[in-house]
């Protein structure tokens, strides 16, 4: 016999309570799933090898350094694995993908000699190396260094980078940085 309840047992809580309880814990649940698969992973380290960077420690690489945003463009700075090079900084856009690599303090890059071709991206001028070749035909990387400034620094881009992360760092070494007068090496000599 009905008695005017919702549920079978006349003890129990009403069936719209029950079902109510049951859709409350699996929303639960489902927002709990959608946080934990949508939470993106802290980045991993890029691990950069060591070159020669005699004057990573001078002034004006830990000015530099200090002045470094934290995106360039859609690329965001990302750590660097232990022990790091003195005077690098990287910002990538995912985990796994090919980072933008800024080395303060290098030496003159061998190939910058009277002649050479320069690119001039807001007061910096810039000296692009050969690209490197990556595997499937893709143009690969290209590093460019500033030649007008006390110090050498190498930039590494990414093939599909755009310009964004060399105008950015052009504005911040202009900036940071005096400009003095380039001193490419004599061609077969110094």
């Amino acid at each position: 016999m009905m008695t005017g309840s919702d549920s079978d047992d006349p003890g129990g809580p009403p069936r719209a309570l029950l079902i109510a309880a049951v859709v409350v814990a699996v929303l639960a649940i489902g927002i709990v799933l959608v946080v934990a698969a949508t939470r993106e992973a802290p980045p991993q380290p890029v691990a950069l090898p060591t070159v020669p960077a005699p004057q990573a420690g001078s002034p004006a690489c830990h000015a530099l350094s200090a002045a470094l945003p934290q995106r360039l463009g859609d690329y965001q700075r990302a750590p660097l694995a232990q022990p790091a090079p003195e005077g690098a900084t990287a910002w990538r856009t995912g985990t796994g993908n090919e980072p933008v690599v800024l080395r303060c303090g290098l030496d003159r890059p061998t190939a910058f000699v009277v002649g050479s071709p320069i690119q001039i991206v807001d007061r910096v001028q810039w000296f692009e190396v050969a690209a490197e070749p990556q595997s499937g035909g893709d143009a690969g990387r290209s590093t460019w260094y500033t030649v007008d400034r006390p110090v050498y620094l190498a930039l590494t881009l990414p093939s599909g980078s755009g310009p964004t992360p060399i105008q950015q760092l052009s504005e911040v070494i202009d900036h940071t940085i005096a400009a003095v007068p380039i001193d490419p090496a004599r061609p077969g000599g110094r």
